[in-house]
């Protein structure tokens, strides 16, 4: 699936099922909290916290695609198409970054 496709379903869903979207202030407060979830569990799961049992059967990825899927909702709401956002951000980074972590001595 690409990215504009993605932004397509999305939206076909919040038309369908979801009624519409919630506003951009309450998607952006929403998007937040489930960075932090995303956060709590990468947190203990590969950091130094130790993990609560009831966090162990959390699901990663599910938590990964409710990121992603708040982040499109903020999109389509602002009229941004993410594929090109992507594609421009990845040419702004190689033109900035071309050498620059090659040459990072802290990276070798």
């Amino acid at each position: 699936m690409t990215i504009k496709e993605a932004q397509k379903l999305v939206d076909n869903w919040i038309n369908e099922y979801g009624v519409r979207y919630f506003n951009e202030l309450t998607n952006m407060a929403q998007l937040t909290e489930e960075v932090g979830e995303v956060a709590r569990i990468i947190a203990r799961r590969y950091g130094e916290q130790s993990e609560k049992e009831s966090d162990k059967a959390k699901d990663l990825g599910d938590e990964m695609a409710d990121v992603l899927w708040v982040l499109i909702c903020l999109a389509n709401q602002t009229g941004i198409d993410l594929e090109e956002a992507l594609k421009k951000n990845l040419d702004k980074k190689t033109k900035r970054d071309n050498t620059r972590h090659k040459e990072n001595e802290k990276l070798k």
